[in-house]
């Protein structure tokens, strides 16, 4: 049976992939069309799927800055766009029920209450696999729309733990002592060093400290994940661990797309009320713009931040699991719920993917607000007098400002996609900001690029840096480019797609090497 799920979800992943769509719309499709060939989920892939969200969840807070969550925007939004989707699909679902909808005309207030707040969740898990793919986690509407996710799933373990009647045993007030772990949990990722090690200590930390040790006090496993991902995301080790982490989490998780097309046996009465459900996503993407749109953010952000969270949720499908299991929901309504989470994913794959083109289309009749007036996560940039632009202030980054400063003086102006990076270097004396350089976003904030004569391109990921020098090259940028690569095909790549010079990191690095040992040694050497 596994070799006929793989063979599954190899080839519809494959026909997605050249249908310009996610490989998980081709997962979710082979689900289904193996279940209707008989076929249906079992211990192992339901296994490999939940640990494929704990990884997931676990990755999140790698890069989940606490502040994000404790700002307005994040906490204020999500929690207002809960209430209101809560009620106007409730006012929705008591409109059909009165029209003699059968399955929902037996359903009392509270299970339609119940039933709306399952509808109003969003997708964590392809909200994810969609900003990966296009390489937007850390533009501002990812990471708007990420934090609004995680407070969704903060919602549904409230729920889960007040509808069962669980509450966390007494001894869960030992996870306060986590925080103050942190120092040992940071000395630990030091110790694994790279390669294996480094993986095995994510599988660890997020199966078992973090899932487990929350499963252990009565609390939900996937939180815990989440939590200890948080309390790891400000090591510097911190988005290697991540990447290590990926591959693993990427094949996880073709698990759980098939297991939902698994999970169901679709029915004709399931379908009519999956449909009647999908005519609520517009309420529910319309609301999400309306109130980020409250918050004072571009409309860009807004439309797109909207546009990845235009699904409805796995977390839906356990709520009504549960409610099924507890006798207050209908096998007729789960189903339905199913049915809508998946097709609501194939619906919003081919919006995502073509976001920015919608946006481009519809930007100029949605009403913008004043600069002056905008969120400060997503102001407008001013480059002021700089002459070069550094992306990317890691190591290479931040000598090259230096050296820079130690031959012009302050010319210079760094861009740096980490907040707390930025910051450090601010305090340092430099001139730098935070920004993803690789977001179409910041270039679209950007406001005069007229006075930069020369960017360096100092980001430590190849794809980044091309990424970057496509996005100058679309907004006709005339100055000077220079970049770094690792390896001489990367440097070619580069040569052809128009950068002026590139240079080889490691073969830089020993010349500079060799330079300082003879600077500071003078080795007595005799020349032959």
């Amino acid at each position: 049976m596994e070799l006929v799920l793989l063979s599954a979800a190899f080839l519809a992943g494959f026909v997605s992939l050249k249908c310009h769509l996610p490989p998980l719309v081709g997962f979710l499709l082979a689900g289904f069309a193996l279940h209707g060939f008989g076929f249906e989920s079992n211990e192992t892939i339901v296994t490999l799927a939940d640990l494929g969200v704990t990884i997931l969840l676990f990755s999140i807070g790698l890069k989940l800055d606490i502040k994000t969550l404790l700002s307005k925007e994040i906490w204020a939004g999500a929690t207002l766009h809960n209430l209101f989707s809560t009620a106007l699909f409730c006012a929705a679902l008591f409109g059909l029920k009165f029209l003699g909808i059968s399955s929902l005309a037996i359903m009392s207030p509270e299970q339609l209450l119940l039933l709306s707040f399952a509808l109003s969740f969003s997708s964590t898990v392809f909200a994810v696999k969609t900003l990966q793919e296009k390489g937007e986690m850390n533009a501002t509407y990812g990471t708007i729309a990420i934090g609004i996710l995680v407070m969704q799933d903060i919602f549904a373990v409230i729920f889960l733990t007040a509808s069962t009647g669980k509450i966390p045993h007494w001894y869960a007030i030992i996870l306060f002592a986590l925080p103050l772990l942190r120092p040992l949990f940071y000395k630990i990722l030091d110790w694994v060093g790279h390669g294996e090690m480094l993986v095995l200590f994510g599988i660890f930390f997020a199966l078992v400290v973090g899932a487990g040790l929350f499963k252990f006090v009565g609390m939900k496993p996937d939180l815990g994940a989440l939590i200890l991902g948080m309390l790891l995301a400000g090591h510097s080790k911190a988005s290697e661990l991540s990447k290590a982490l990926f591959n693993l989490k990427e094949l996880l998780l073709v698990c759980f797309f098939l297991n939902i097309g698994l999970s169901v046996q679709p029915t004709m009465t399931g379908l009519a009320l999956a449909l009647l459900f999908l005519l609520l996503l517009p309420i529910k993407g319309v609301l999400y713009f309306a109130v980020l749109n409250a918050f004072k953010f571009r409309v860009r952000t807004s439309l797109l931040a909207s546009l990845s969270l235009f699904n409805f949720s796995e977390f839906g499908l356990i709520v009504g699991g549960l409610a099924f299991k507890l006798g207050w929901l209908s096998s007729d309504l789960l189903v339905a719920l199913a049915l809508a989470v998946s097709i609501s994913f194939i619906i919003a794959s081919p919006l995502n993917r073509k976001g920015h083109e919608l946006y481009r289309r519809s930007g100029h009749w949605l009403k913008e607000h004043a600069a002056e007036s905008l969120n400060n996560r997503d102001k407008l940039i001013n480059p002021g007098n700089a002459q070069v632009l550094i992306l990317g202030m890691g190591r290479i980054g931040t000598g090259a400002y230096d050296e820079i400063v130690s031959r012009y003086g302050k010319v210079s102006l760094g861009i740096e996609v980490r907040e707390d990076t930025a910051e450090e270097h601010q305090q340092e004396g430099r001139n730098v900001i935070a920004g993803d350089a690789t977001d179409p976003d910041f270039w679209e904030r950007i406001l005069d690029t007229a006075n930069v004569k020369l960017v360096l391109l100092a980001m430590p990921h190849h794809q980044g840096n091309q990424i970057a020098l496509e996005q100058l090259k679309q907004r006709g940028f005339s100055g000077q480019t220079a970049a770094i690569a690792a390896y001489s095909d990367q440097i070619e790549s580069l040569l052809e797609e128009g950068v002026d010079a590139a240079f080889n990191v490691y073969r830089e690095a020993g010349t500079g090497f060799a330079r300082d040992v003879c600077d500071q040694l003078n080795p007595q050497l005799t020349p032959k």
